[in-house]
């Protein structure tokens, strides 16, 4: 069985404030979507949840086998896909994702990198040089990278923004794998996104 809990989560940056008492708990198979307004936090709670941003107050848990991790604990744990997650240009599709694999520690082999690429649409692409492709063909490798290593909790911030209409059907292949052993939470405002919740948390901007 797994959690996520997040236990009054506030952040504030400078006089403004972004997140305020957020409180919520998603177990096993759920996927929670986060919309909200241009600047009400969104983005801001996922980079909370994985430990990229610190918030003011509150705390964030992931409990896994019996055990509780911090954010910084449970990097590991997690797949993260966002539109600004930075990839090596002057590397091929296969080479990112073997030197992600590789810094991460993790045990995948060419076959496995071969496989997940062709299953985010890059079949016949991963020798071409990043630098070569479209910015959807690059959102598809960012899945690639968030699913390398199988995570429990991943997190999904604008997954379609930048893909076609094949590019949502394999969201919602990412989400249906997903639901068979983990948890997902998705920040969004597309309205074919958000029917995936099982949860919905709608942040407001701050007066």
């Amino acid at each position: 069985m797994q959690a996520l809990e997040l236990n009054q989560i506030t952040l504030d940056y400078g006089a403004r404030r972004v997140l305020f008492d957020v409180s919520l708990e998603v177990t096993t198979g759920q996927v929670l979507v986060v919309t909200g307004s241009n600047g009400s936090g969104k983005s801001t709670l996922l980079r909370v949840i994985c430990g990229l941003q610190r918030q003011n107050a509150g705390q964030v848990w992931f409990h896994l086998d019996g055990q509780r991790y911090e954010p910084l604990a449970m990097r590991h744990l997690i797949g993260w896909m966002a539109p600004d997650l930075m990839l090596y240009r002057e590397l091929t599709g296969h080479e990112n994702l073997r030197f992600f694999a590789d810094v991460r520690g993790l045990s995948v082999s060419d076959d496995d990198i071969a496989s997940l690429l062709a299953e985010v649409g890059l079949g016949g692409r991963g020798t071409d040089l990043l630098a070569t492709y479209s910015s959807g063909m690059t959102h598809r490798l960012r899945y690639a990278y968030a699913l390398l290593h199988q995570p429990p909790l991943l997190l999904l911030d604008e997954p379609s923004v930048m893909l076609d209409k094949t590019g949502h059907e394999l969201l919602e292949r990412v989400v249906v794998r997903q639901r068979a052993h983990g948890i997902t939470v998705i920040a969004t405002n597309d309205p074919r996104e958000q029917r995936f919740a099982d949860l919905l948390m709608r942040l407001e901007v701050a007066a």
